[in-house]
């Protein structure tokens, strides 16, 4: 059985704690390799490392640290399908799938190519007799990011992308449960010609995240990941005086009003709702058509979609819609979940419950589900499910649904879907959620906007990636400066007599 590393200054580095985690196949149940999960001397020691090697990548001018970037832009591409295939067995998702997480995390590093146009300051000339006023935005020092499992290529690189981009160390402490696309982003950012120890991965559980969250040195930290987590490192963090942004669950809803194309929307929940196996932070779990007949006729249009649905594993090419969930546990609890959405008395109209693959029954798959006449007083209303479980509750009016948004504690994302403008303009200036979709399901900015949700979904004045990232990742130092002048009034040079 593999037994993954660390990689710290630029080296593999077995585990010294003793502890390890059991890396699954969630296609097979099986395990297929074993994760070291670091002490907190361990930790230490990265950061020694990174603290030493951060002076000499912040002397560098941003300019050629753009380049090294753009080589490491190039290697992505060029080992795509390998890492995509490494990304497939470790967390499930489809192949196509593994690979759109690879593109949306290389699409942040191209927009970090742009470091010397965002670390520009500002300039006054003549702010007083003889006075200049100029700002710098300088790198933190040493700097960690927290990821989960669900996007180990995207989310990291959304972090240590921008952070290295403005001259920062980076330690980055992966998901336990698919570590080994992080630790082959980080050789092939030393490949690029990235220093040693500016870019290192540290595998762990709580330990190693106390350990960056009390550790002094380290200036800067991201989260992404559940919303009791989000909470628990933002407030440690900060006690610790760290810049710190987490970022938790979701429960994104999805508004059909009557005139929408019902084709259309039905296609969107059914891509945003049970594609990855639910397992997205922007995934749209929760359908709120205004009125019984728009109603009626969404769950006409949608059964036949998730009834045709296959699930499978990722090996089984382009014919597979998702894959299985990330472990046992998970699909443990997302059958609780349905289980107890029948008991409160939703109406299960799919049924995937008794979802088996023959070859793969150890496998951690679970079928598509449909829920109807969900209430909000239901467990599956008000919990994150994080499975291919849609969730339709009934609106009777636009306000009752725009109220059922806005009153959920979650705010990360979410979408309408109708033909008339001035109810999406509407909604789109009232909904209080971070990440807002017109006719889109999931609406994740592009690499030059930012990605961050509102209320109990993030923690922290400023998003990720765009130009929020270039801000957390640097402070700003002003200068006024003073040359008095050597000139008479008729304009000429005087030198002035030294004492």
């Amino acid at each position: 059985m593999q037994e993954l590393t660390h990689y710290i200054n630029g080296s593999h580095v077995k585990g010294q704690s003793g502890r390890f985690a059991d890396v699954f196949n969630p296609a097979t149940g099986e395990v297929q390799a074993k994760v070291p999960l670091a002490s907190t001397v361990e930790m230490a020691m990265a950061v020694d490392v990174a603290a030493d090697a951060q002076p000499g990548w912040a002397a560098v001018n941003p300019q050629r640290r753009a380049r090294v970037l753009m080589k490491f832009v190039d290697l992505l591409n060029r080992d795509m399908d390998k890492l995509a295939e490494a990304l497939s067995r470790e967390h499930g998702k489809t192949f196509p799938d593994a690979k759109g997480d690879i593109q949306r995390g290389l699409e942040v590093v191209e927009y970090c190519i742009g470091a010397p146009q965002m670390l520009k300051g500002e300039f006054t000339d003549g702010a007083g007799p003889g006075i200049d006023i100029y700002s710098m935005r300088q790198a933190l020092g040493v700097t960690a990011g927290i990821t989960p499992f669900n996007f180990p290529a995207m989310i990291p690189m959304w972090m240590f992308a921008p952070a290295i981009a403005c001259g920062n160390a980076f330690i980055l402490k992966p998901s336990e449960r698919d570590p080994s696309v992080p630790l082959m982003l980080a050789e092939l950012f030393e490949e690029a010609g990235l220093p040693k120890g500016i870019l290192q991965v540290v595998n762990g559980d709580k330990e190693a995240v106390d350990a960056i969250l009390d550790h002094p040195t380290i200036q800067s930290v991201g989260f992404v990941g559940s919303t009791p987590i989000a909470e628990y490192i933002y407030g440690r963090g900060c006690s610790n005086g760290k810049r710190v942004q987490c970022f938790g669950g979701a429960k994104n809803h999805m508004i059909i009003m009557p005139d929408a194309d019902m084709d259309q929307a039905a296609d969107a929940l059914v891509g945003a709702g049970y594609g990855a196996a639910g397992e997205r932070c922007m995934a749209i779990s929760v359908a709120v058509p205004v009125g019984d007949e728009t109603a009626d006729r969404l769950i006409e249009k949608l059964v036949p979609r998730i009834e045709k649905l296959k699930v499978g594993p990722y090996t089984a090419g382009d014919d597979v819609d998702y894959g299985p969930v990330v472990t046992a546990a998970a699909k443990e609890k997302i059958l609780g979940l349905v289980q107890s959405g029948v008991d409160q008395g939703a109406e299960l109209v799919v049924d995937g419950r008794d979802f088996s693959l023959q070859g793969y029954e150890d496998g951690f798959f679970v079928g598509p589900h449909l829920f109807d006449k969900v209430t909000p007083d239901m467990d599956i209303y008000k919990q994150e499910i994080f499975g291919p479980v849609l969730s339709t509750v009934r609106a009777q009016s636009y306000q009752e649904a725009l109220k059922l948004a806005m009153d959920h504690e979650m705010g990360n994302g979410t979408a309408i879907f109708t033909r008339d403008g001035d109810t999406a303009r509407d909604f789109a200036s009232k909904i209080n959620v971070g990440m807002v979709g017109i006719n889109v399901p999931i609406p994740v900015p592009l690499a030059y906007h930012t990605f961050g949700g509102w209320k109990k979904s993030a923690f922290g004045d400023l998003n990720q990636h765009g130009p929020d990232a270039f801000k957390f990742y640097t402070r700003t130092k002003t200068v006024t400066a003073r040359w008095p002048s050597g000139l008479k009034d008729g304009g000429e040079f005087h030198f002035k007599a030294m004492d």
